[in-house]
């Protein structure tokens, strides 16, 4: 099933307002098969939810999770030059051209679990506006970007991991989470790509300026990832939307991405109920952030690099947990005596 985007704001809100629920009857056969397999009740622990909760957002009673795709939105910000990061913007175009030559980390983890690595780079020519005093993107910007997102949602896909690269993008990361949770900045701002000293300061009066700015605007969730994230996370969300809608369960990379989707939490309750963490990253605030928005991390590996690492990992752990519960025989198949 393939989704349209939508051409404006209004548009987008109505897509999030109807989004689709999960199916509990394919999800009640699926845990009904767990119950029959050849293992103590719960002996698999978090692989027998995991292959729950993929049969309730695939909809089918045996999910799979053999068609991945990760997908990696390439951003560049304003906020950049406010000298936020210790590396220039350039590298986000270096990094995509490591990434389409396969030597970067997300190609070794795409080529270890054979999934289908699509790079999308978003106007890296056009930064997104400093967010101190301006929204990063304006509607159009914002609305383009979206629309990339959805285009990596294409039919036939089992699950869809999200990554990002952008030089600048834990800064609009920290300002989205403090724009829709609030609290000091310090509470959201970390290292992100290995800043200290008068470099971290100035990421945390940056966020601090950017939060207090778009707030006193805004409280619309929806209208505060435009104002104070980039093109990659709209693009993100964008793909977040349009995988609920086509019954594509989501595995979530790290910071950038868990704030490029938590708007999808405060429209709705169930706004993520198709997404997993698919780990805790490094960054300090992400572990903030997952709890915010009621979710469990599936690894804590220290990682911190971003590109859909940490999802491409968890979506190994992903796979195996479909193949046990398909592939496993029930007691009475394997003639193995079940609990009295």
């Amino acid at each position: 099933m393939t989704i349209k985007p939508p051409v404006d704001l209004d548009g987008l809100r109505a897509l999030v307002a109807s989004l689709p629920a999960g199916d509990e009857a394919a999800a009640a056969q699926a845990l009904a098969r767990d119950a029959v397999l050849t293992k103590p009740p719960g002996a698999l622990g978090r692989l027998e939810s995991l292959a729950v909760f993929l049969a309730r957002w695939q909809g089918r009673a045996r999910p799979g999770a053999e068609s991945i795709r990760i997908a990696v939105f390439a951003g560049n910000h304003g906020i950049a030059a406010a000298g936020v990061s210790p590396y220039p913007a350039s590298v986000t175009v270096q990094m995509v051209a490591n990434f389409t030559a396969g030597g970067a980390a997300i190609n070794a983890l795409a080529r270890t679990i054979g999934a289908d690595l699509v790079v999308t780079p978003l106007d890296l020519d056009r930064p997104s506006a400093d967010f101190r005093a301006a929204p990063a993107l304006d509607e159009d910007e914002f609305m383009a970007a979206v629309a990339a997102g959805f285009a990596v949602v294409t039919p036939g896909l089992d699950l869809l991991c999200l990554g990002e690269m952008g030089i600048g993008n834990t800064s609009a990361a920290a300002a989205t989470a403090a724009g829709l949770f609030g609290g000091a900045a310090i509470d959201w701002v970390g290292p992100g790509t290995g800043a200290t000293g008068p470099v971290l300061e100035a990421k945390i009066r940056a966020v601090a300026e950017a939060a207090a700015f778009h707030r006193a605007a805004t409280d619309d969730p929806l209208d505060l990832a435009r104002r104070l994230g980039g093109r990659e996370l709209a693009a993100m969300l964008g793909a977040c939307i349009a995988a609920r809608h086509a019954r594509v369960p989501v595995v979530l990379d790290g910071y950038v991405t868990t704030a490029a989707v938590a708007c999808l939490g405060l429209m709705r309750e169930d706004g993520l109920a198709h997404a997993i963490a698919g780990h805790c990253s490094a960054e300090p605030a992400h572990r903030r952030l997952l709890d915010r928005l009621g979710l469990a991390p599936l690894l804590d590996l220290g990682m911190r690099l971003g590109e859909g690492s940490g999802a491409a990992v968890a979506a190994g752990i992903v796979r195996a947990a479909a193949r046990t519960h398909n592939e496993m025989a029930s007691f009475a198949e394997a003639g193995v005596d079940g609990k009295a």
